[in-house]
């Protein structure tokens, strides 16, 4: 669930697997009669005054957006006499956009943010995103007691509160994912398919019974293999704790027998011919749309399988790598801060507090109007419309408390009740609460960041001999300062461990 490309790719798959979308129709009073449990409501707007907020969101333009927002904001007048301004930057674009607003002062109210985008830890520190302790405590008490405590914690620097994170699946869990129509063809068993080893013989089949097109391993450039590492900057860089460790020690990921022997199976693997061969260059692969694979590796939620079948169009089966992890950045996966600049941070923390309680308003920013982008097929079931897809695909998984969502036709009833077994059966990765402050060694790290986009892809998949390559990476990434940028971890770590005790 960490800061990285990989992490991204997950949760787009969160987004395919749980939804786009969930809204509420035409006749609102009658139905957030119904809906709204008043006891989770954000409070009414007497005695307030009118005020517009201001919130930035990640996803596509909606070409039905403002249609919604007329129906949100008949919602939360009454509620918190307050309406809501969205705009949405594309995925690639939210960074960009975000830090120029940032650097501008430019006043706004509530941003999406996460480990994965526009440095949600650098803007909690610096002074960009709002503390929340109090806030949360005054007008979010139904949101803090919906969430797993470790959801907060992950948000957390110095003790301070400064993301409302989206219920979701907390724990984090790597799997193969298989075309089930090559494992039914050759009768494979996948069920204990766990280590790159486990793997190679299927890969072989494959490969020697398979045309040319289909591919064993499907995985781009961003591809990395499993390896029992709580990585402390994100598995971008080669810097972590062993999972099972006692002693907190960061080590130095490329001197371990552990990456040695995942990098020579992975060469062994390219050179047999089991992964593209310009797989280093390979920003993504097309390989769910086309189907002309075999094997590739995606983070897993509950249910997983149906989301990933359904937007494939044929089945898809897998096999878990390893037990769900929670990590400090699978925590802070999809979250919610509140500006420094503000006008009203009380009003943003009630509706952020309505958002991810009322589940009338959480189906109508996701889902849009019942009659015009879905339909209902019983009370917690819906059916998309064409408009959903054409006018309101909205990214479900950045707009607030998951388990509020409606379900569709092929969802399992008992969903949301698995995401919270799944959660609870998850395990505190050793630096689980941990927020590093780069300050001291921002070159270094800058420098190290560098170093990765030269020499990793390559060496993760396989595309250059490790026996030769591996040293001259070694080397580059000393030069560039990783040994100071893990003696800088350290001491924070320890120091933080001391807290702990």
């Amino acid at each position: 669930m960490k800061v990285k490309k990989s992490l991204t790719l997950a949760l787009v798959g969160t987004m395919l697997l749980s939804g786009l979308l969930a809204g509420c129709g035409s006749n609102n009073n009658t139905n957030a009669a119904k809906e709204t449990d008043s006891s989770a409501a954000a409070g009414n707007s007497s005695g307030l005054k009118p005020y517009e907020l201001k919130m930035y969101l990640i996803g596509g333009p909606q070409k039905d957006l403002d249609l919604v927002l007329k129906e949100v904001n008949k919602y939360t007048q009454e509620k918190i006499n307050a309406t809501l301004n969205i705009t949405m930057f594309d995925w690639g674009d939210y960074d960009k956009k975000m830090q120029v607003i940032t650097a501008s002062g430019e006043p706004y109210d509530i941003a999406f943010t996460s480990s994965w985008t526009n440095d949600f830890r650098r803007n909690a520190a610096n002074g960009t995103f709002l503390g929340l302790n109090d806030l949360l405590d005054k007008y979010g008490k139904e949101t803090k007691e919906a969430l797993d405590p470790r959801f907060l914690e992950g948000t957390k620097i110095k003790g301070e509160i400064y993301g409302v994170p989206v219920n979701k699946e907390l724990g984090q869990q790597w799997v193969w994912r298989f075309n089930k129509k090559y494992v039914d063809k050759y009768k494979m068993d996948i069920s204990n398919i766990r280590t790159l080893d486990d793997l190679e013989p299927l890969l072989k089949t494959i490969k020697e019974n398979e045309p040319a097109d289909i591919t064993p391993l499907a995985v781009p450039k961003g591809f990395k293999p499993f390896m029992p590492f709580d990585y402390v900057l994100g598995d971008e860089l080669p810097i972590g704790v062993y999972m099972d460790s006692k002693d907190g020690k960061v080590v130095n990921i490329l001197e371990t027998p552990e990456l040695a022997t995942s990098l020579d199976t992975m060469r062994r693997f390219y050179t047999a011919g089991y992964l593209r061969p310009d797989v280093a260059t390979l920003d993504g692969i097309d390989n769910i749309k086309t189907g002309k694979w075999f094997a590739d590796r995606e983070i897993t939620q509950p249910y997983a399988e149906k989301g990933w079948s359904r937007s494939a169009g044929y089945e898809i089966v897998t096999s878990p790598m390893h037990e769900p992890y929670v990590y400090t950045q699978s925590a802070a996966g999809s979250m919610h801060a509140i500006s420094v600049t503000s006008g009203d941070p009380e009003r943003a923390m009630m509706f952020l507090n309505l958002l991810n309680t009322d589940k009338y308003l959480r189906n109508l920013l996701n889902y849009g109007i019942e009659g015009t982008h879905y339909k209902k097929i019983s009370d917690n079931v819906i059916e998309d419309l064409p408009a959903m897809q054409d006018s309101y695909a909205m990214p479900g998984f950045t707009l607030g408390n998951m388990y509020l969502t409606y379900l569709h036709s092929d969802d399992p009833a008992d969903k949301w009740d698995a995401f919270k077994k799944f959660n609870d059966s998850a395990k505190e990765a050793p630096t689980f609460g941990f927020a590093f402050d780069p300050t001291p060694v921002k070159t270094e790290v800058a420098a190290i960041n560098n170093v990765t986009k030269e020499f990793m892809p390559a060496l993760y998949t396989g595309s250059v001999d490790p026996k030769s390559y591996l040293p001259k990476a070694t080397k580059k990434f000393k030069e560039a300062g990783l040994d100071k940028v893990i003696a800088e971890i350290q001491k924070q770590l320890d120091e933080w461990n001391k807290t702990k005790k």
